[in-house]
């Protein structure tokens, strides 16, 4: 029950901020594109989300054991759910993690925000799904992550293969 309604809070926060952030014209900024949560068990919330949720599975990255490391879940055709395992300490608690706003270009994004005064990371390649990130620490909910999809990203090929 406290990760769904972790969850819908965190789906709200985002639609909120992404609404306001539209009409802003925030620098490139396309869209809201995913909320990420941490859970205990990945496969029982594949399951949950799956069977109870009508969600499909998008895609996976798995580790060296093939085990998942993360797994998007598809909400709509530009919509997911990220779901990442919990961590065992006090560094990765379950539950809402972030929300990620699609940007043109992540770069360029990180400028216009860190003129406005926002701290952002660097931006990174993500070797696992093909994506360029960069991370804004957000001091009211934590973080927000911009996500520049590339043609070749696990994200595009979902999003270009919802049905």
């Amino acid at each position: 029950m406290r990760g769904a309604v972790l969850f819908t809070a965190g789906l709200m926060t985002g639609l909120a901020v992404h609404v306001a952030m539209a009409q802003s014209a925030s620098p490139g900024v396309s869209m809201m594109n995913h909320v990420g949560i941490n859970v205990p068990n990945v496969p029982d919330a594949i399951k949950y989300y799956t069977e109870k949720m009508g969600y499909r599975e998008a895609f996976r990255v798995s580790d060296d054991k093939g085990q998942p490391t993360l797994v998007y879940m598809h909400i709509s055709r530009n919509t997911f759910l990220e779901i990442q395992q919990a961590g065992p300490g006090p560094d990765r608690p379950a539950g809402f993690t972030h929300y990620g706003l699609v940007v043109d270009n992540a770069a360029a994004s990180v400028a216009a925000f860190r003129n406005r005064g926002a701290t952002v990371t660097n931006v990174t390649a993500s070797a696992g799904t093909k994506v360029n990130l960069a991370n804004i620490t957000d001091p009211y909910m934590g973080r927000v992550e911009l996500v520049e999809i590339t043609p070749d990203s696990l994200h595009n090929k979902a999003i270009q293969s919802f049905k």
